[in-house]
């Protein structure tokens, strides 16, 4: 059993921050979340926009995100009912010169093989070229003896140029937030593993029908606090101090009421790269720091644009052709009146890796993805929408580049663990590695409790 008394400070309310929580309160400890935002869920979260409550980011969920739904329901969200379960597909608007690939509710690997028999806007080189992937990445258990870019992988595996177009490419960056020239092909070889390698259901894609706020974040803090826990918004962590036995936190913010945080058994840092490497830099714990600041960033912009609320789509999503030289930047395009009926009308653009498309600037940028609408679904009244917004996440993901030395949970220092996208792992940095990284620091804390 943990010790009683056990205190953790939870440093961070992302979803790292909220599945170590969970776990935390869920074993018996006394958990405290300091958040220095007004709202939690961090860099995956609800904003307020147009009087409309909407993403920092649209995501899409897989259902091999086993540890997430997990955690779903423990705290009282039905995945069923908050989720849009839909099949693997990766589907272009007709007439657009993309493929229409759907992958039907068979047993695994039989779904996939029907999927590409089925497949339109391919030829049969680019199906063999595909088929030719998936049996030799089975073949090498989906891992390399050295990890090299994406786009060399496909090189090696001989891949068309339109399948790495149609498909590879918009799978590397939904799932890495990186280019396919810089991204690791070992990180999207583990994704296709748990997903197209694995059953059937793994694959589904899952569509959140609630702003990613109240889908976990805010389910979890109410499930802390219900534990006996608290949870603080609006409290930033200035600095953590080693003391003989514990740590101490010190914090700032109205919603401390002048408190400067305390002591506690254990800390779970559970705040950005960046941010954790701040917190870190007097606690002389080289090897994590010189990880950290090896880092690099990459943004993800999302476009909502408003018709009105006769405006649909025949698909609850499709995928863009991007192309930059024809101010086409627009990746996926989600029609969110198929996923919340109070917003009818709402398109969300996504835009993974936008670095160079948010250069073009707001205004620019929001008239060229109505205009690619337009084109795209041969439909000119998509160029005028009645509003757009954008909302551009500068820091949202690391580059998830080659051989990328990622922390463990473990800090070096007794009783201090990390959370995060970023630390070691298979996965990159998405909602499942988050939470997954939560878990495991929960587990760490538990363990030094226990002994």
């Amino acid at each position: 059993m943990v010790k009683p008394a056990s205190r953790v400070a939870v440093v961070g309310s992302g979803w790292a921050g909220c599945g170590a929580a969970v776990e935390l309160a869920r074993a018996g400890c006394k958990v405290t979340v300091f958040e220095a935002a007004r709202s939690l869920g961090g860099r995956a979260r609800g904003v307020m926009l147009r009087d409309v409550m909407l993403d920092n980011g649209q995501h899409i969920m897989l259902g091999a995100y086993n540890e997430t739904l997990r955690l779903l329901r423990h705290v009282g969200i039905e995945p069923k009912q908050a989720l849009l379960n839909l099949p693997l597909q990766m589907r272009y608007a007709p007439g657009s010169g993309g493929m229409d690939f759907v992958a039907p509710r068979l047993p695994a690997p039989l779904h996939l093989l029907v999927a590409l028999l089925r497949a339109k806007g391919l030829v049969r080189e680019d199906k063999m070229s595909l088929a030719r992937f998936s049996s030799t990445a089975r073949w090498m258990g989906w891992r390399l003896d050295t990890d090299c870019s994406v786009s060399e992988l496909l090189d090696r595996f001989d891949q068309t140029e339109r399948l790495v177009k149609l498909m590879w490419r918009p799978l590397c960056l939904a799932a890495l937030n990186t280019a396919p020239e810089r991204a690791s092909a070992q990180v999207f070889l583990n994704v296709l593993k748990d997903s197209l390698g694995a059953g059937r259901a793994a694959s589904d894609m899952l569509l959140p029908k609630r702003d990613l706020g109240s889908l976990f974040p805010k389910a979890a803090a109410a499930y802390v606090e219900r534990h006996g826990g608290l949870v603080h918004l609006g409290a930033k962590v200035e600095r953590i101090t080693p003391l003989a036995r514990s740590w101490r936190i010190e914090a700032s913010g109205s919603a401390l009421g002048g408190e400067p945080g305390g002591a506690y058994d254990a800390v779970v840092l559970a705040t950005a790269p960046h941010a954790t490497g701040a917190l870190l830099a007097d606690l002389e714990l080289d090897t994590v720091s010189a990880q950290l600041a090896a880092f690099s960033y990459e943004p993800i912009t999302t476009c909502y644009l408003q018709y009105s609320a006769g405006t649909t789509l025949a698909l609850p999503f499709y995928a863009l052709i991007d192309d930059g030289a024809r101010g086409h930047w627009g990746q996926f395009v989600f029609d969110r009146g198929q996923l919340d009926a109070a917003q009818m009308g709402l398109l969300a653009v996504v835009i993974s890796a936008s670095g160079e498309a948010a250069a073009l600037g707001r205004e620019a940028l929001e008239l060229a993805i109505a205009g690619q609408l337009a084109g795209v679904f041969g439909r000119p009244e998509l160029a005028t929408p009645e509003w757009s917004e954008l909302i551009t996440e500068k820091r949202a993901t690391f580059a998830c580049t080659p051989a990328l030395a990622r922390p463990a949970n473990a800090s070096g220092l007794p009783g201090l663990v990390l959370a995060g996208d970023y630390t070691a792992g298979d996965y990159p940095a998405t909602l499942e590695s988050a939470v997954r990284s939560g878990i495991l620091a929960a587990k760490a804390v538990l363990r030094d409790a226990r002994g």
